[in-house]
């Protein structure tokens, strides 16, 4: 027989194993850092332009960062920094290298979800922050997810529970409910009503002093911060249960918006989400902060039927909302029923000489129609090695592989970031 003390022996074990793992993924100092890209990268890729082009502009101008040139001159290399710099100093034809944003508006959200395991939730995300890092975009991730592959990915490896979305719920209960009973305690009437108790094993954790940075953690890319998850915080859905008990009145799926409201407008340009594979206290919170829905499915018929299933729960799920709390508590800058700029589904680890591939393909924009991205994020053994190795594409260095086969896999994330961004920068006035 076994218990929960054999399931914690074979925890610590896997631990173990862990750290070793991430030593072999990252660095001997279980730190990762983010190389640095070729000037055929930042012509060609980042900035588009012709190479000779940028070259000439770096000749011309020597107080432009001009990165570190490798031995035999033929070859420089710049940091994010160095790229950032010098996308904000130059013009190519009177034209701005920025990449557009709405005056006045605050950071776009999308979340990235389905409860399908291995629809490529974490991979799309990943991939989406480090193209629109390297598009000029200052990025926020955070990660619903227990199983924290996207924050392992980004390099984070011990995080406290307390730091995670579950401390940002934890934080908006107590806050919440002494909002409440201030409330309550300044009603004009003058009527004696019962104030809304918070047991102490709660308040005495500290959460409810905790300030909105002190849960996001940079990253190895300097335009892209997390607020992370870990294993711990799986215990999220059980404690919110127990919170609802505590205040019925709580409305839970509204903690992260309220978080994510006290952000300036201008800390960030983008806010992604990655979201667990199931219907729970996380993922509401994810998907009713988020402007954007984009849900990756793989070509299979079984993951089909997964995300018809899937956004059919989601749909009982928001009207069950709507009607149980509209009216009845402050959404901030969201309100019920909860509405999305734009609802995407994008089809992974698709294969173009696939039959069955190419069909349900087909069968899925039959179905949902211009809600169906036109560039699916194609399988590649650059796509299987980033995911093995706990990076994107735009991490691998494009020399540990021919450069083909890592051009293919990078144009096929660019070209669904391209669609994405289009995306985005339609919906951004609608919020």
């Amino acid at each position: 027989m076994y218990t929960h003390e054999d399931l914690a022996k074979l925890q610590a074990q896997s631990l173990k194993m862990q750290s070793w793992i991430r030593q072999q993924t990252f660095s001997p100092e279980s730190t990762k850092s983010l190389r640095r890209f070729s000037s055929w990268e930042v012509s060609e890729l980042i900035f588009r332009i012709n190479q000779s082009t940028f070259r000439g502009r770096l000749a011309a101008e020597p107080s432009l960062p001009g990165g570190e040139v490798e031995a035999d001159g033929r070859q420089r290399w710049f940091s994010l920094d160095e790229i950032n710099e010098l996308r904000r100093r130059m013009k190519i034809n009177r034209k701005s290298l920025m990449p557009p944003r709405p005056q006045g508006k605050r950071a776009f959200r999308a979340a990235v979800a389905n409860f399908k395991g291995g629809a490529g939730k974490s991979t799309v995300a990943l991939h989406l922050a480090h193209a629109a890092a390297l598009d000029g975009y200052r990025v926020l991730v955070v990660d619903f997810d227990p199983q924290a592959t996207l924050s392992h990915s980004m390099g984070l490896t011990d995080v406290a529970e307390d730091y995670t979305v579950w401390g940002i719920m934890a934080r908006d209960l107590i806050r919440e409910t002494d909002r409440m009973n201030s409330a309550i305690t300044g009603a004009a009437s003058g009527t004696a009503l019962p104030q809304r108790k918070l047991p102490a094993a709660i308040r005495d954790l500290g959460l409810g002093e905790l300030r909105h940075q002190d849960f996001i953690k940079t990253t190895a890319w300097s335009t892209i911060d997390i607020i992370p998850s870990c294993a711990n915080a799986a215990f999220v859905e059980f404690a919110s249960a127990q919170y609802r008990h505590l205040n019925p009145e709580w409305s839970f799926f509204a903690a992260v918006s309220r978080y994510l409201d006290g952000l300036a407008d201008d800390d960030y340009d983008l806010i992604l989400f990655d979201c667990p594979p199931a219907i729970g206290y996380q993922s509401m919170n994810a998907v009713f902060a988020a402007d954007m829905l984009y849900i990756p499915s793989g070509p299979g018929y079984w993951e089909y039927d997964s995300t018809t299933s899937f956004i059919g729960q989601l749909a009982e799920a928001l009207e069950d909302l709507a009607h149980g709390f509209d009216g009845t508590f402050p959404a901030g800058k969201i309100g019920l029923p909860k509405a999305f700029t734009d609802i995407r589904f994008l089809m992974t680890r698709y294969e173009p000489g696939n039959d069955l591939h190419r069909a349900m393909f087909q069968a899925f924009r039959k179905v949902f129609g211009d809600h169906v991205a036109e560039h699916p994020i194609e399988m590649t053994r650059a796509v299987e090695q980033s995911g093995r190795f706990l990076s994107s594409v735009y991490e691998i260095d494009y020399r540990e592989m021919t450069r083909e086969t890592w051009r293919r896999a990078r144009a096929s994330f660019d070209r669904a970031y391209d669609e994405f961004k289009d995306r985005v920068i339609a919906a951004w006035d609608q919020i």
